[in-house]
């Protein structure tokens, strides 16, 4: 795919179209890779983003409980040995 380069600013710089950004998830960043003579643009994308607040509500909620017992009745670590 051929791009044109652009002036912003004092700088220079490429526009991605819209089928690009949504095929490829990019929000606000993406990752500039120099490798091998290429430049590659990776989309950043965070998984765990907004995980502490939601572990944090869950905690105010009451809904962070275990649902099975993190220790069995017949736990012999003897075997492991």
């Amino acid at each position: 795919m051929e791009l044109s380069i652009i002036q912003i600013g004092n700088s220079k710089g490429v526009r991605l179209s819209k089928t690009l950004i949504e095929k490829y998830n990019i929000k606000d960043k993406v990752e500039l890779i120099l490798e091998k003579g290429y430049l590659i643009l990776k989309p950043i994308s965070s998984p765990r983003k907004g995980w502490e607040e939601a572990f944090k509500e869950m905690n105010e909620n009451g809904d962070d409980q275990l649902l099975i017992n993190d220790v069995f009745e017949n736990e012999n670590f003897e075997e492991w040995i």
